[in-house]
């Protein structure tokens, strides 16, 4: 794949398809760092939310930065009907009881996405926060971009929330374009955003500056 990014360690960071065997708390870890407030209100607390999207990750459904063998970065992508974190109905109700799983599946439900013939749809992209800045975004998404191609997909889409400009920036940065945005004040008091902007990429092209 070729890819790499100046990282802290004593290597550069390179990029893999997968998460690696073993890693899947850690990937658990950093995908609710970066999502936990916006899928709190569903998933909450953090100490049931982790082992949980630790046991249903679909680890085939992720692209991942490694620094020195360690688990830096994900990016997942839906392909197929199964994105980056999974489980069922069922395993929802099993982990939350059936007193409180209804609405935490209705919460969930709130954030599925389907894609659009010909699209790859990503499922959520997270750097652990001692190397953002270095790179490791515009890796993760170049190579996601490297899947579309090889699924045959014309164009990669993705969603951002309004309280997350740092995110829009280097999707920008990397080629995507906002198509449309969805005003959600209704929102605001349970996930903390307020509108969600889709962005799309056309495959084969490429994004400007590393991030």
């Amino acid at each position: 794949m070729g890819l790499d990014a100046t990282g802290s360690g004593t290597g550069p960071v390179t990029v893999r398809r997968g998460v690696p065997a073993g890693a899947e708390r850690r990937a658990a870890e950093l995908y609710w760092d970066a999502f936990g407030r916006k899928l709190g209100p569903a998933l909450n607390p953090p100490g049931k939310a982790v082992p949980f999207l630790a046991a249903h990750l679909n680890a085939d459904r992720a692209v991942c930065a490694l620094l020195d063998g360690q688990l830096v970065g994900l990016a997942g992508y839906q392909h197929d009907g199964r994105g980056l974190t999974g489980g069922s109905a069922r395993s929802v109700l099993r982990a939350y009881g059936p007193l409180r799983g209804p609405y935490r599946l209705l919460l969930l439900a709130l954030f599925e996405r389907r894609p659009a013939p010909g699209q790859l749809v990503m499922d959520g992209i997270a750097v652990d926060p001692g190397m953002r800045g270095r790179g490791v975004g515009s890796l993760l998404l170049e190579e996601v971009a490297a899947v579309a191609a090889e699924q045959d997909c014309r164009e990669i889409r993705l969603d951002v929330i309004d309280t997350n400009p740092r995110a829009r920036a280097l999707y920008e940065r990397r080629g995507f374009t906002a198509v449309r945005t969805e005003h959600t004040p209704y929102l605001r008091g349970l996930f903390g955003f307020g509108a969600v902007t889709t962005m799309h990429r056309r495959v084969g092209t490429e994004g400007g500056e590393e991030l």
